[in-house]
């Protein structure tokens, strides 16, 4: 990394960002670095970062819509993933959490020396790992990220109507379209559990968009089951291993 540091601000409380820019600006002399853009919220600072190049990102943990956590897991997803460092507000036990897991942060209200500090260990910083940034927070991502064109596409898990493995990859299927991740179908299950159950060794089907069942026979000439979907033509079948589990959902 040569030149100076660019870096995106990411705090859904303007003044927050106004002081963190006066803060990079006094840092300059020491560690050259300059504000290439900033955002209210997560979901603005991945459309930046698609169309603008950074090497660090300061974002705050707490906002609407989307945490600084989920934020940098989506952020993994870029063709070149920036450097992340979290301004936090949390108790020190959050503090630890942190500390745990090797990633940097910077406690409000953020101090010049601090700062410093953070933007030169930047130089040699790389992205989060996802493994760390998963065990950061307990509640389950509202999107997943599809990265399309140097663009991330975030699909909110509210519209997916199932998860289906298919060699390395997984299809999100909503009422609209299919798109490709490259995630681990049993991560996926671990973190989704309270909306989505396991139909088949492959495939995963949202609770709430279950229409009803019909049956279908089999291979070997037996009948089996068949998940059906409101707004969508396919249907998913359902292993015998699973649909006792599957069965209470109907009766349920």
């Amino acid at each position: 990394m040569s030149g100076a540091l660019r870096v995106v601000l990411v705090d859904d409380e303007a003044p927050a960002r106004a002081r963190l820019k006066e803060l990079i600006a006094d840092c300059a002399p020491l560690v050259p670095a300059r504000v290439v853009g900033e955002a209210a919220n997560g979901r603005e600072a991945l459309e930046l970062l698609a169309s603008v190049a950074a090497d660090l990102v300061l974002v705050d943990i707490r906002m609407p819509q989307m945490s600084g956590i989920e934020f940098a897991r989506h952020a993994l997803a870029l063709p070149e993933p920036p450097a992340i460092v979290f301004v936090t507000a949390y108790d020190e036990y959050a503090i630890k959490a942190f500390e745990l897991r090797a990633l940097d942060y910077l406690l409000k209200p953020v101090r010049r020396a601090r700062l410093l500090d953070a933007l030169t260990r930047t130089r040699g910083l790389a992205a989060p790992g996802g493994d760390a940034l998963r065990g950061l927070e307990n509640a389950p991502r509202r999107h997943l990220p599809v990265p399309e064109r140097g663009r991330i596409t975030l699909v909110p898990v509210a519209d997916i109507l199932f998860l289906k493995a298919e060699l390395k990859y997984v299809t999100i299927r909503t009422a609209e379209r299919e798109y490709l991740l490259e995630e681990s179908l049993t991560h996926l299950e671990q973190e989704f559990a309270e909306a989505f159950v396991r139909v088949h060794r492959n495939c995963l089907v949202a609770k709430s968009h279950i229409r009803g069942f019909e049956k279908s026979d089999l291979e070997d000439g037996e009948q089996g089951w068949l998940v059906l979907f409101e707004g969508c033509a396919e249907k998913i079948p359902v292993s015998r291993r699973q649909w006792p589990i599957v069965r209470e959902l109907a009766a349920g």
